[in-house]
């Protein structure tokens, strides 16, 4: 029983808002540097997820996001929609391209990266709409004061 709750309590403390300088370290450490040409250092920047994370969760873990127009919900600190890549018993997605349940990337930011992962190996990081409106072919600095 204590096992479990320790898991939970686990579990439960890395759903939250980070700082920027914190999703660089955890970034870091999962070895998204560099990941499918996506690195920390691009160009004279750092990590393009910055700009991406700010547009789409505010570095929140637990976003969820409204209702998209065909009826999906994206989810966590990358905004990963049930539609093609977790699995949420509340929709009827296409896919479960990361094999995860959506509840799962607002309660584990490990999940969303590993899911994030798969998404960039498939799609680029141009799969992120979030990205192509505001962060591609942009002065990415502002993303990264501070770090």
């Amino acid at each position: 029983m204590r096992a479990v709750v320790l898991l939970l309590l686990v579990a439960f403390a890395s759903a939250r808002k980070y700082e920027k300088r914190e999703i660089a370290g955890i970034l870091r450490r999962a070895e998204m540097d560099g990941y499918q040409g996506v690195s920390l250092a691009a160009s004279s920047h750092f990590f393009p997820g910055m700009c991406l994370i700010e547009h789409e969760s505010q570095y929140e873990s637990e976003a969820k996001g409204p209702k998209n127009d065909d009826g999906s919900t994206d989810y966590g600190i990358f905004q990963i929609n049930n539609n093609f890549w977790c699995k949420d018993p509340n929709f009827d997605g296409r896919a479960n391209g990361c094999g995860v349940s959506c509840s799962e990337l607002v309660r584990d930011i490990n999940k969303s990266i590993n899911c994030a992962k798969k998404v960039v190996k498939q799609q680029g990081i141009g799969a992120w709409m979030a990205w192509v409106s505001h962060c591609k072919g942009k002065d990415l600095s502002p993303y990264v004061l501070g770090i």
